[in-house]
């Protein structure tokens, strides 16, 4: 039995501005757990005497752990009031990055890595969060904000982890990202307010229930094929990027390198709260093809990365500013059309979504390392470039049936019934498409 009718009620009826940043900051911690191991990969290699190709390896480790802990854990938002299940997980995440930080080898390295990625969930669960502590009208921007701090620990996390891990070498970014878990955690436990849970479901319902929403919600299944295209090709640039860097083109740069690209990028967070407010005013579709634009564009910049020299990084800075705008704003527009959906279960639809967005990434970490492996730095600009095209079809083919059911539906209509069934067209095209 399900309880998709039943609002999520909390003890609070908004959220202030420094809630919104401190749900930001959470964001930001959590999913910088996620990448700053991008940047490390080639010291890894080094400092544990393994290849570069088993290295990676913690990156898709870390990427398929946070797969599992959003299909495992998210639906808990709906079961479990928000404050201690957040803190608690940022404390897990705390301990497990300071196992990682003492692993002894690349084994123990991996499955550390595969259990922070486990916990570090809290950026799907602050999102559902906040989409019922705000305004409808202002659930679009209050994401783009969520995510401009989720966006900041990408790119700092990237940017630091590489600084810091040429200077201490690659176990000293595990630390500093222990300690900021656990002093993010006491934030937390301070400032997030109290909720209600929306469900009185059993663990095992709550684990069913993101399948079954997939099967019965058209929007939420578009959201996830968006979102785990063009993530897979966001993943494969990442990963690739950083072999890219340290290899022979660019005379074997450090991974500093790789951080200090992703620094550059910085620019994409205030991108995320201007989509957040087209979003808001024009609707998700307008937004998502924008994006699949600006990513396909991207692939063709970059691939002028492999020419190396100033003109090669001149590329690879254009290119992935325009991959992570494209990205990171479609994400916001993905965002809102499944919290519109169903407001009680906005954690389960959250974890049906994010998981097949980070099975994409983890997928497009793994092709990008091959694809480079085979193909070169050419391979992987190939392969964004057909994820891309494939999204792009996509939205195409469902924006036209939308668009087509809109007009049988309203063409008969004259007067004042015109009108009247052309608004419950739009209507029906608005709950089947967002």
């Amino acid at each position: 039995m399900t309880d998709h009718d039943r609002r999520q009620p909390t003890t609070h009826p908004g959220a202030s501005p420094r809630v919104i940043l401190a749900l930001a900051l959470v964001c930001g911690a959590a999913v910088g757990n996620v990448y700053f191991p991008q940047a490390l990969s080639p010291l890894i290699a080094s400092g544990l005497h393994v290849s570069p190709d088993a290295a990676a390896g913690v990156v898709t480790a870390t990427q398929f752990g946070y797969a599992a802990g959003i299909c495992l854990l998210v639906p808990l938002g709906d079961r479990l009031p928000y404050r201690p299940l957040l803190v608690t997980l940022l404390t897990l995440t705390g301990l497990g990055l300071f196992a990682a930080s003492a692993a002894p080898g690349l084994v123990p390295l991996v499955v550390a890595s595969a259990l922070v990625g486990v916990t570090t969930v809290a950026a799907p669960l602050a999102g559902p969060l906040a989409a019922g502590l705000v305004a409808e009208e202002r659930r679009g921007v209050t994401g783009g904000t969520l995510l401009s701090g989720s966006l900041a620990g990408m790119l700092l996390s990237r940017t630091a982890g590489g600084a810091l891990g040429d200077w201490l070498g690659w176990r000293a970014p595990y630390v500093l990202a222990a300690v900021l878990s656990l002093a993010v955690a006491a934030l937390s436990a301070r400032l997030i307010p109290r909720t209600s849970p929306s469900s009185s479901q059993g663990y095992s319902a709550l684990l069913a229930e993101p399948l079954r929403l997939l099967r019965t919600e058209p929007g939420l299944r578009r959201s996830c094929l968006y979102q785990a295209l063009v993530f897979a090709g966001f993943s494969a640039v990442w990963t690739g990027v950083a072999l890219l860097l340290t290899g022979p083109v660019y005379g074997g740069l450090g991974a500093g390198a790789v951080g200090l690209l992703a620094l550059v990028n910085a620019v994409t967070m205030v991108c995320t709260p201007v989509a957040g407010r087209r979003v808001d005013r024009r609707g998700p579709d307008a937004v998502n093809r924008v994006c699949f634009l600006v990513v396909g564009a991207s692939a063709v910049v970059l691939a002028l990365g492999g020419l190396g020299g100033a003109a090669g990084v001149t590329a690879l800075v254009v290119g992935t500013l325009l991959l992570d705008v494209g990205m990171q704003s479609g994400m916001v527009a993905n965002t809102v059309r499944i919290q519109a959906l169903r407001a009680a279960v906005r954690s389960r639809l959250t974890t049906a979504y994010m998981t097949c967005a980070y099975l994409g990434g983890a997928v497009g970490s793994w092709l990008g390392v091959r694809a480079y492996g085979r193909f070169g730095w050419l391979g992987v600009c190939a392969l964004v470039a057909a994820l891309t095209a494939v999204a792009l079809a996509r939205h195409r083919c469902a924006t036209r049936r939308t668009a087509g059911r809109f007009r049988r539906t309203a063409a008969p209509g004259s007067g004042a019934a015109g009108p009247i069934m052309a608004a419950r067209a739009a209507a029906t095209s608005r709950e089947e498409t967002s």
